[in-house]
């Protein structure tokens, strides 16, 4: 790690260790907002470590989410919660797993397609199994987790998700998955085994987020597959990440942080139009902020520095420096 790395990294664990601190101020509405805050960032960081440089938009979320969530509600009172966790991550990675064997050789709109429906038919298999052997929709949830440790949890886990995406971004993977991005053709051309290295990811993505599902699930006491599997949380994930630019490792946190607020704001001001207003507001993302907030940031940038270059090379200044 070179000095630059060294020092973000010890602002970015000072910031944690302050932000730590919100449980011992309020335990009101700013811990839950801070809760929502840490899980989406999160949730939306990990969906970029492989829609991000691949270029692949993933509407899976909603199914790792809620195969956390229901790992929480069967094993919860029996296991140790470090368990509870750890089955979690095995079983989105495995999820993960299995919907990228079937899927990751589509592309554009058929693998969007394909990953919204996974979730769909997920909640609808939950909901059957519920129905008709388990006699009822949902189950209770009682887990002795306070909401200042569920806070701590999401914390720790958004540190993990940016050192998974920093050591990713430095590793020989990271390279693969910018080729990918900019030509899978040329990648495979290459010598690269693009199936293997999106499935990699994919599964590594889809751990992260059934985690969120997990360590988020005590915060309702009852959970049914609408609950665990609602789509919105998808939908949610891929308009924070695009918004504040999913080709970045910080974007993400750029995005969810002011669309949170904007979403509480919306869902308790206008209720019965929240959908409709989050759909504007991703189709007015896309269309002005293609490459989202931390792609307009690089841009102007990169016009500050082409516009100081020539100033720099001016004949008077290169008289200077001659004498």
């Amino acid at each position: 790690m070179n000095t630059r790395e060294v020092l973000i990294m010890a602002a970015s664990g000072l910031l944690l260790a302050g932000l730590a601190c919100l449980p011992l101020a309020d335990e009101g509405f700013w811990l839950t907002l801070g809760i929502s805050l840490a899980g989406y960032v999160a949730m939306s960081t990990a969906w970029a470590l492989f829609s991000g440089p691949t270029s692949y938009v993933s509407l899976a979320t909603a199914a790792f989410f809620g195969t956390g969530a229901y790992v929480v509600v069967n094993l919860g009172e029996t296991a140790p919660w470090p368990a509870v966790l750890v089955v979690a991550a095995v079983c989105g990675a495995l999820l993960a797993l299995l919907a990228g064997m079937a899927t990751l050789r589509l592309s554009g709109v058929h693998f969007v397609i394909f990953t919204f429906g996974l979730a769909e038919l997920i909640r609808q298999l939950v909901t059957w199994y519920q129905t008709n052997i388990g006699g009822a929709v949902g189950q209770y949830v009682f887990v002795d987790i306070s909401s200042a440790q569920i806070y701590w949890q999401l914390l720790a886990l958004c540190g993990l998700v940016f050192l998974a995406g920093w050591a990713i971004n430095r590793s020989r993977l990271g390279l693969a998955l910018r080729v990918i991005g900019d030509d899978e053709t040329v990648a495979a051309h290459s010598g690269i085994n693009t199936a293997r290295v999106k499935l990699l990811l994919f599964c590594i993505s889809g751990a992260f987020i059934a985690v969120v599902g997990a360590v988020l699930a005590p915060r309702w006491t009852y959970i049914e597959p609408s609950i665990a599997f609602n789509s919105m949380i998808s939908f949610q994930v891929v308009i924070m990440a695009l918004l504040g630019g999913s080709r970045r490792l910080w974007g993400p946190l750029v995005g969810v942080v002011p669309f949170t607020v904007l979403y509480e704001l919306i869902s308790g001001h206008f209720p019965n139009h929240t959908h409709l207003l989050l759909g504007t507001a991703f189709l007015l993302i896309v269309y002005f902020l293609p490459q989202g907030v931390a792609g307009r940031i690089e841009q102007l940038r990169l016009r500050r520095t082409h516009r100081e270059a020539p100033a720099a090379r001016s004949p008077a200044t290169l008289g200077e420096t001659a004498r």
